[in-house]
């Protein structure tokens, strides 16, 4: 049996974005290229022939993975609006309570490890952070510890919302 992947409504269609581009544009686009390096005459000696095979060779494998991971890909949706514990899909705005920090307020999405990305304040559920914070309410402090030591955390606010933005 295989183990169903958490993602959000947004993850899934990125994903399913993806796995068309790179079936409708990315593929035939190497494949052109491909023959435009074939037609360069030896193959043996042409770098533009073997970088080409080497992207080729990328996509067909992200596509498969891709096709794989749609599989086993468990939609998880939470209705929009506020909420009162944090769940995956849910947003949460924290203030850094921990002694001697700057109390700065930071507002991170939790997400499945596919769509984690830190640039966009998107954490995995597998994370400390994100851990630390399932199933608590307004008002609670979490105590993560982090690489470079123990953070404490307030929960100001937690909602549901596709874009997350400090």
């Amino acid at each position: 049996m295989t183990t169903p992947i958490p993602i959000t409504p947004a993850g899934f269609e990125k994903i399913k974005e993806e796995l068309k581009r790179l079936k409708t544009v990315d593929r035939p686009t190497i494949i052109a290229e491909i023959a435009d390096a074939r037609a360069l005459g030896d193959l043996s000696e042409n770098a533009e022939y073997h970088s080409a095979r080497e992207r080729q060779s990328f996509i067909e494998g992200r596509i498969m993975e891709l096709e794989d991971k749609l599989t086993r890909l468990q939609i998880i949706q939470i209705d929009p609006g506020t909420i009162d514990k944090v769940v995956f899909g849910a947003s949460v705005k924290l203030r850094d309570v921990t002694e001697n920090a700057k109390p700065e307020e930071k507002t991170y999405k939790i997400v499945g490890d596919l769509e984690a990305d830190i640039r966009h304040n998107a954490i995995s559920l597998s994370s400390p952070l994100a851990a630390s914070l399932i199933n608590k309410r307004v008002g609670d402090i979490v105590t993560v510890n982090l690489p470079r030591g123990e953070k404490e955390y307030e929960i100001i606010r937690i909602f549901v919302d596709e874009k997350v933005t400090n």
